[in-house]
């Protein structure tokens, strides 16, 4: 007599509870590796609280003994490790302090700006240039990064611009702050000095003030407030405009306070991250392209953005470098890229466009508040 086949019925019954246990044990593993990575967490917080190193060899030595002589099988002891490693290479990634690059060196405008911002977590890494903190994201070499993108009185900071068009980051975040300028010397006396020092946008906001006030100075302008501070900290006949966070680094009194023109003045900085940020519910995206060359394209682009009732808070051209007379333009515009309404009016004007891309849906910064930095409020 020939052997009856399976019944399919059942073997699909089986198959469904046996496939069921595997979801539920698989989301066992799920809370129970995030649990334990939260539990690393902790120890990475300890760890920096008593300046601990991250690294420990000999502890993982130690749980990849212990795995082992727990395993009753049928899973190799390698397998077991191999999976061990990688949650411990996690465990390694949390306990890290965050890395913000920020335009240096230390006590800019930039340096303070972040330590407001991310509340002083975190390790704070100087570099020269904005491109060079733009590249260093791009890489993963930094978490974040941290960079000036227009002034209320001087307008745009084009470098960052330029380099929105050329990177591949995403806008995070971004940070205004009120700005306020000191004038910072040696001996603290406004008669000895013949030199000022600073950046030229402090230089622009404080001119009514170096007019009154030191007409016949020597105005020499420097990469950043910081390195005036250091400069006038090495000529006694001179004195820097910046901040005083840069007066307590580099040994500077403070001439006088607040010299700025315009009580007004503020700064909107941008924090630059390789991921998306999920909708709050206040937020606003930040877009960038590149219209056709024929008469009303810029009008015919931004129309489905006043259609679909969407606010549009700012808009800027800059050159695209790549061609004479072509411009890429970015617009802020409220709203999250994932609402169901801007992505559709992103999605028309894709269409309608020679280029558009998307730098990024975050949190609307509050205007005209800041943390303190351990010093005035500066950026």
């Amino acid at each position: 007599m020939e052997k009856s086949q399976p019944d399919g019925a059942i073997f699909e019954k089986e198959l469904f509870e046996l496939r069921a246990k595997i979801d539920g044990i698989d989301t066992q593993i799920v809370s129970l590796i995030n649990e334990r990575l939260g539990v690393s967490a902790s120890v990475g917080e300890l760890k920096k609280r008593f300046a601990s190193k991250v690294l420990d060899r000999s502890r993982e030595s130690l749980i990849m003994d212990r795995i082992c002589r727990l395993n009753q099988g049928p899973v190799d002891d390698s397998v077991l490790q191999y999976i061990f490693s990688v949650i411990m290479a996690a465990s390694r990634e949390l306990q890290k302090p965050q890395t913000i690059a920020y335009l240096g060196p230390e006590a800019t405008h930039s340096n303070l700006a972040a330590l407001n911002h991310f509340r002083h977590a975190g390790l704070f890494v100087p570099y020269r240039s904005i491109p060079e903190i733009f590249a260093e994201v791009e890489r993963g070499g930094c978490q974040f990064g941290v960079v000036p993108v227009e002034n209320s009185i001087e307008g745009a900071v084009n470098h960052t611009l330029d380099m929105l068009f050329e990177s591949e980051v995403k806008i995070t975040a971004e940070h205004y702050q009120t700005i306020s300028h000191d004038l910072l010397s040696v001996w603290g006396n406004l008669e000895a000095v013949e030199v000022v020092y600073s950046h030229p946008q402090p230089f622009a906001q404080c001119r009514s003030w170096l007019q009154r006030n030191l007409p016949d100075a020597v105005l020499e302008e420097c990469s950043s407030t910081a390195q005036a501070a250091q400069k006038a900290a090495d000529n006694p006949k001179s004195a820097a405009i910046a901040s005083t966070k840069a007066a307590q680094v580099y040994g500077l009194k403070v001439v006088s306070s607040k010299i700025e023109d315009s009580s007004r003045n503020e700064t909107r900085f941008l924090v630059l991250g390789r991921d998306d940020q999920a909708p709050t519910g206040d937020d606003k995206t930040s877009v960038m392209f590149v219209t056709s060359h024929v008469p009303g394209a810029l009008f015919t682009t931004l129309e489905p953005v006043s259609d679909a009732g969407i606010n549009m808070v700012k808009l800027e051209s800059r050159p695209t470098k790549r061609e004479n007379w072509s411009y890429f333009f970015i617009m802020d515009i409220e709203g999250h890229k994932d609402d169901a309404r801007v992505k559709r009016v992103l999605a028309t004007m894709k269409e309608l466009c020679l280029y558009l891309k998307v730098l990024g849906s975050y949190a609307k910064g509050t205007r005209g508040t800041h943390l303190a930095a351990e010093s005035s409020p500066e950026v």
